[in-house]
């Protein structure tokens, strides 16, 4: 948590905080169909697709961390894995988006599963 010093210096804005995560969220539900695709063609089934599901949102999130959110840290000279000037907390960023693109995962992944099994 930033202090009050921090947040004279460099206040946090809440309509940033709104599109940065709104941003990351439609990130998440895009790629999530993408998984579903990806899923229903290799053909997996049960617990290993919602596995991959898991495996890859994650992965999507590490990667917009690395090119988005991790330069601008290292520059302010933030702790690693700080996203709290960005976000309204961790577990926002890293799981924010796991429920709102499940919705499209199981969609397209049964959609592309029973394509390729029919």
């Amino acid at each position: 948590m930033p202090s009050e010093l921090e947040l004279q210096i460099s206040p946090i804005v809440q309509e940033s905080l709104v599109h940065n995560t709104r941003t990351l969220v439609n990130l998440q539900s895009l790629t999530a169909s993408l998984f579903g695709v990806s899923a229903g063609i290799l053909g997996l089934e049960s617990y290993s697709g919602f596995l991959y599901y898991l495996i890859f949102s994650l992965i999507t999130s590490a990667l917009f961390y690395v090119v988005r959110v991790a330069p601008t840290s290292i520059a302010s000279e933030k702790p690693p894995l700080d996203t709290s000037r960005y976000f309204r907390g961790p577990v926002e960023f890293w799981t924010g988006g796991l429920m709102n693109g499940l919705a499209g995962f199981i969609l397209t992944w049964t959609l592309f599963y029973g394509l390729v099994s029919a």
